[in-house]
């Protein structure tokens, strides 16, 4: 499946700016299954159980990299693309009347199928893919990935022309760099030198004043109050130089007139020292855009639903409806360039809203208006023929930006008998409900 995703990742990186970095989003997700016998199957950790008690699921387990599209220059929102699904089942593990070598032979195959050595490899043939491309030879790859794969498995294994940001622990050791030996001395060179404060700790020190950095999240740009830590060393990320950054957490409110929230601050490390702040938290606020990507697969578009059980089957029907989902974001994209919101007609009670993006609900109105346009004949479609790509083109109705206009009986009204046993379907609102 992997040729699926090709022509996905070189979209990317021809909408991408010269010298823009490629930033890669991964995470992890669980399919819910119900049967026995599906494969790759087994229990896992429920991630939406409560933090006092650890429920289980019944599923599957699939890794996925998007990657990060801006909408500009930064900072900017962006949309994630996916260019990676990948099914990681764990070994069943073999009875108790199994001989020791394969008791060995799963031992070794459970090290392998860890997530995050899954993780690292992808990472590693995402760069050599890059290298391949003429448009991303040059270009760094910036992967950003939460706690989960903040570990040696990842970070220290990293390809080469690689950065990581990731979030590490408010009590996680770090050490400063070490001394320069001295001239003539004996043993071998340290590799971290003294201890240094805790993340929490420099986040309370009152000597380490906060910068102001401009990024965007959640809809809008902010200004995010960050402490900044460079030339320090952890031991899960070896001997590569590291720069923390200290996010403080943004007040908000339930309700006007509430009092004012604070979630937990966010420590983050970065592999580049050199790479600038605002670049660096914008980055990993992207992060999240993998988050939504898996609720519009599994919620709206059914991304594990089939009922499959074959080994073949089981990732690839998934695969191919991110792929789709990918295709379908390209394609809108493409269409509605200039747009700065949706261009579909918002219903009455709904509020205005300005500068939101298209959502994957009003992409597959826009490609099953698409479809049966092109069933009846018309050609005037938005977007697809170069029409309704400003407000000021946009009709009234939705019938006329779809050119029903033109169909005979389309604007006349015939009285309908809602009493009689069979009800006849109206073409124009079947288009229009489509449409919708």
């Amino acid at each position: 499946m992997t040729c699926l995703f090709t022509p996905i990742r070189q979209a990317v990186l021809q909408a991408l700016e010269p010298g823009a970095p490629f930033v890669a989003l991964l995470d992890d997700t669980r399919l819910r299954k119900r049967g026995r016998k599906v494969y790759g199957t087994s229990w896992r950790r429920d991630p939406l159980g409560p933090r006092f008690q650890t429920n289980l699921l019944w599923g599957q387990r699939f890794l996925q990299f998007s990657a990060a599209l801006p909408e500009g220059p930064l900072p900017c929102r962006a949309r994630g693309i996916p260019i990676e699904f990948l099914h990681c089942p764990t070994p069943p593990k073999p009875g108790k009347k199994a001989s020791e070598g394969e008791q060995q032979a799963w031992r070794r195959a459970k090290r392998e199928s860890k997530i995050t050595t899954l993780a690292a490899e992808r990472l590693k043939e995402l760069r050599a893919a890059l290298d391949e491309d003429p448009s991303g030879k040059e270009r760094v790859l910036v992967a950003c990935g939460d706690g989960g794969y903040t570990n040696t498995r990842v970070v220290k294994n990293r390809p080469p022309r690689t950065t990581f940001i990731g979030r590490i622990r408010k009590d996680a050791k770090l050490h400063a760099l070490p001394p320069d030996p001295p001239a003539g001395g004996r043993g071998r060179r340290r590799l971290y030198g003294a201890p240094m404060p805790t993340p929490e700790q420099i986040r309370q020190d009152p000597e380490i004043p906060w910068i102001q950095v401009q990024a965007w999240a959640a809809g809008k740009t902010h200004g995010f109050d960050i402490k900044v830590v460079r030339d320090l060393r952890w031991r899960g990320a070896g001997t590569s130089n590291l720069v923390l950054v200290v996010v403080r957490p943004l007040g908000y409110r339930l309700a006007k007139g509430s009092p004012v929230l604070y979630r937990q601050p966010a420590y983050l490390i970065c592999t580049d020292p050199n790479m600038p702040l605002t670049q660096l938290l914008q980055a990993y606020l992207w992060r999240w855009e993998v988050e939504v990507n898996f609720r519009d697969e599994k919620t709206v578009l059914g991304a594990g639903e089939a009922q499959v059980r074959t080994p073949q089957a089981v990732w690839r029907v998934p695969a191919l409806i991110v792929a789709a989902y990918s295709y379908l974001m390209l394609a809108t994209r493409d269409c509605y360039k200039e747009s700065a919101g949706s261009p579909l007609p918002r219903p009455k009670w709904q509020k205005p809203v300005s500068g939101q993006r298209i959502t994957i609900h009003q992409m597959q109105g826009l490609l099953r208006s698409a479809l049966w346009g092109k069933g009846l004949g018309l050609t005037d479609l938005p977007g697809f023929q170069g029409q309704g790509k400003n407000s000021a083109d946009t009709p009234n109705f939705p019938g006329q930006e779809l050119g029903l206009a033109s169909l005979p009986g389309f604007m006349k009204r015939t009285a309908v008998d809602t009493k009689s046993e069979i009800f006849t379907n109206s073409l124009p609102s079947a288009v229009i409900y489509a449409y919708q």
